[in-house]
């Protein structure tokens, strides 16, 4: 049922291309600042939800080594898209943070903030004066994002740390692929996608913790840890019966049919019957009402073991079809069927258009960019994008002006080599 109150929502349209000293921060948070001294993935796209919301997120990145990230991936003249993304409600300024005129303003913009997101590996801060201990003294409500491969202890925790390790080492790679085949990496970040929205929660979290105590404090995020609790009961599964899921491909060994399935006019699209009612109308609807009375049937597990046969009767009956007959044919059966995608599907489907899941952000060095919306919608405090992300360093006068640095200070660590 929907809530009434929500009809009609709809997420703010992004501004044009924006000052950001002089831009609003509409949003929940609103008011907050956040410190991203982060790189490559996780940690600047859990700034980057922070931001999206409200959060005033000032990036450092190093006068001579900016984040990887504005390298990865297509760029248009240029200039790397994938950054625009990333770093949009960014303001972008460059810090040595090795350097001891860059660690003291480091502690300069610690002291007026409340969130400070890294990504170092365990005891570099410490090594530069600026861990913890530091952080702390200057700003006792400081909350502290640590997120790292492995942890902040343990035997891995030296080791470099990236996404792909996670999806190995969570048993995600172990489960996704043919039963024949190698595991299977995604090609796109899911650890780092994962970790980012679990670091945004637990910095939340650590904010509303000090509202009750006062204080701040660390919060310790390893990649291999968020994707290994989505991907389920494995453990207990284990642990419990010595059960070990294996790679399955497209099916589920839980339920079924559920699959992709190619159409006659050489589309695909993906069956879901998690529900045995879906199930039911699923086998109608392809002309097999009769197996619905066979006991494998009544549960999921049950049809599973009789996956082939399944399968062969939807995929049978959907490669007789093209594709806008077959999803007609389940939306009038009430049965769960979705076409498979690639991004420019995305950006024509009415049901996104309607959602505004992809908007148009106006940008000074590339013009309008159509990108992902924010992530959801709030009725009374919407987010909004109000800038994409900025070029390396853009705002680095503007932030230390702001700290109370005159131009004489600002020159003389420039030259020093702290800017």
């Amino acid at each position: 049922m929907t809530d009434p109150s929500l009809s009609g929502m709809s997420r703010p349209a992004p501004g044009g291309p924006a000052d950001p000293d002089a831009a609003p921060c509409p949003g929940p948070l609103g008011g907050l600042r956040v410190i991203d001294l982060a790189t490559l993935f996780a940690g600047p796209l859990a700034a980057t939800l922070l931001g999206d919301f409200g959060a005033e997120v000032i990036k450092v990145e190093h006068p001579h080594r900016p984040d990887p990230a504005r390298g990865h991936g297509p760029a248009k003249d240029g200039v790397g898209l994938w950054w625009k993304l990333l770093g949009r409600n960014k303001k972008a300024m460059t810090l040595d943070l090795s350097h001891p005129g860059g660690r003291d303003v480091l502690l300069r913009l610690a002291a007026g903030a409340d969130v400070v997101i890294e990504n170092f590996r365990p005891g570099t801060l410490e090594k530069w004066g600026l861990g913890w201990a530091e952080l702390s003294a200057v700003n006792p409500r400081l909350v502290l994002a640590r997120v790292t491969g492995f942890g902040q202890f343990g035997p891995y925790a030296r080791r470099p740390g990236f996404g792909t390790l996670a999806e190995a080492m969570s048993g995600f790679a172990a489960i996704t692929g043919e039963p024949d085949g190698p595991p299977t990496l995604p090609p796109f970040g899911l650890a780092d996608g994962i970790a980012a929205l679990t670091t945004a929660y637990a910095v939340m979290a650590a904010l509303h913790g000090r509202a009750a105590t006062g204080r701040g404090q660390v919060i310790d995020l390893a990649l291999i840890e968020p994707l290994l609790t989505v991907l389920g009961p494995h453990p207990l599964w284990y642990d419990q019966l010595g059960h070990v899921q294996p790679r399955t491909g497209n099916r589920s060994a839980n339920v079924a049919p559920r699959n992709t399935y190619r159409t006659a006019d050489g589309s695909w699209v993906a069956v879901s019957t998690s529900a045995e009612s879906v199930a039911e109308r699923v086998m109608r609807l392809v002309g097999r009402p009769e197996v619905i009375d066979e006991p494998w049937f009544a549960t999921g597990a049950g049809r599973a073991r009789h996956a082939d046969e399944l399968d062969a009767a939807v995929g049978d009956w959907i490669a007789r079809h093209d594709r806008d007959e077959v999803l007609s044919a389940f939306e009038l059966a009430e049965a769960a069927i979705a076409p498979v995608y690639d991004v420019r599907d995305v950006l024509a489907d009415p049901q996104y258009a309607a959602l505004g899941s992809i908007t148009e952000v106006p940008d000074d060095e590339l013009g309008p960019l159509r990108m992902q919306n924010v992530l959801f919608r709030l009725s009374e405090t919407p987010g909004a994008i109000r800038w994409a992300g900025r070029p390396h360093g853009a705002d680095t006068d503007g932030v230390l002006t702001a700290l109370g640095l005159d131009e004489g200070e600002i020159t003389g660590l420039r030259e020093a080599g702290a800017l």
